[in-house]
């Protein structure tokens, strides 16, 4: 996109019968512009829901191309269940398409790693409450990430969380990872060591997650 360089892609697993719709994390200067952009503003997803204004507008900007994408995958493929899926920025998007795409009547089940805060508690709860697809928000150790925006600014998470505890450079096993609920909750990442960070954390989940982007950072403004 031009404006906030929101990333993605629709694509389909035929193994699974699935319709992937997958956001690409922060990787250019308009993205951390993006990231940066505090405020929160309202939203048309349901009453008086207010978003990250950064994250917000990345989803207006991306969303006639993606429901144009889904509505043609759903032609093509009509029995594949939609997976909705992100990290970093690209988790903040996945959540607001995820509620948007379910308001439309699709089940979709949504997958972030590393996502940051991305609404007041009505939004965040209106995401949770859905009941039309799983809500999966992975956490990883020390990751600063998911501990932005700041609550005290009144941002807070969608529930529950998936806590992985294993270390960096490790495969975790299910029982590295354990499940909190709440949209604001002390365990988890936000309770491990809330004074510690960790940027290699951020990386990986499950694996090095983006072993597949390449080292190029696009400065474009």
């Amino acid at each position: 996109s031009l404006k906030t360089d929101v990333t993605g892609y629709v694509a389909i697993d035929n193994t699974r019968s699935l319709t992937v719709l997958a956001f690409r994390g922060s990787s250019s200067v308009r993205n951390f512009v993006t990231d940066a952009n505090f405020p929160a503003t309202n939203t048309d997803i349901c009453d008086t829901c207010t978003a990250h204004a950064g994250f917000w507008d990345s989803w207006v900007e991306a969303r006639p191309g993606v429901m144009a994408a889904l509505k043609t995958a759903a032609a093509s493929h009509p029995g594949n269940r939609v997976v909705i899926v992100g990290h970093s920025l690209g988790g903040a998007i996945a959540d607001l398409a995820a509620a948007e795409i379910r308001n439309s009547g699709v089940v979709a089940d949504l997958y972030t790693y590393g996502a940051p805060r991305i609404a007041g508690s009505t939004l965040s709860n209106f995401i949770s409450n859905q009941n039309k697809g799983g809500n999966f928000r992975a956490t990883h150790k020390d990751d600063p990430v998911p501990r932005l925006p700041p609550v005290l600014l009144g941002f807070v998470h969608i529930s529950p969380e998936y806590y992985i505890s294993s270390a960096n450079n490790v495969v975790p096993t299910p029982n590295d990872i354990t499940k909190y609920a709440g949209s604001i909750n002390l365990q988890g990442n936000s309770g491990d060591n809330p004074l510690k960070t960790d940027l290699s954390a951020h990386g990986w989940y499950f694996n090095a997650i983006g072993a597949c982007g390449g080292g190029d950072f696009e400065f474009k403004n």
